[in-house]
């Protein structure tokens, strides 16, 4: 595998909790998909999970190289949990295409998160 991107992101967990408080699911269903709502919304803490899949989708951008341009949405980046609890990217739409463009057959990504902070790390890799 070639290695062909690097991209890393930290957020507050108290901003995106700002966020779903002040605009609840127009806020939910704009940044994450229906999987990563029906994910995080359950949980205890979801404020943290949904602050790990935003670090995510923002490392992410960076291993595409583009930036939120070339019309990439916040929801062309999804973020499940295979069987076991291990997190994986799968790609839409606008993000799709530009990855298959940079020749990315897979972007792998860890996330971490405590009460305060959200941190994600993603690996773009190709043949």
């Amino acid at each position: 595998m070639k290695l062909i991107g690097i991209g890393t992101d930290i957020i507050e967990v108290e901003r995106i909790g700002r966020m779903i408080e002040r605009h609840g699911d127009m806020f939910l269903t704009r940044v994450y998909t229906a999987g990563e709502i029906q994910y995080c919304s359950p949980r205890k803490a979801h404020a943290q999970h949904y602050a790990g899949r935003w670090a995510a989708k923002e490392a992410v951008l960076k291993t595409l190289g583009t930036g939120w341009a070339r019309g990439i949405q916040w929801t062309d980046i999804e973020l499940l949990n295979e069987y076991g609890g291990k997190p994986k990217i799968i790609l839409h739409n606008r993000a799709a295409e530009v990855a298959q463009e940079r020749g990315i057959a897979e972007i792998q990504i860890s996330i971490s998160h405590c009460h305060a902070y959200a941190v994600a790390f993603a690996t773009a890799v190709g043949e």
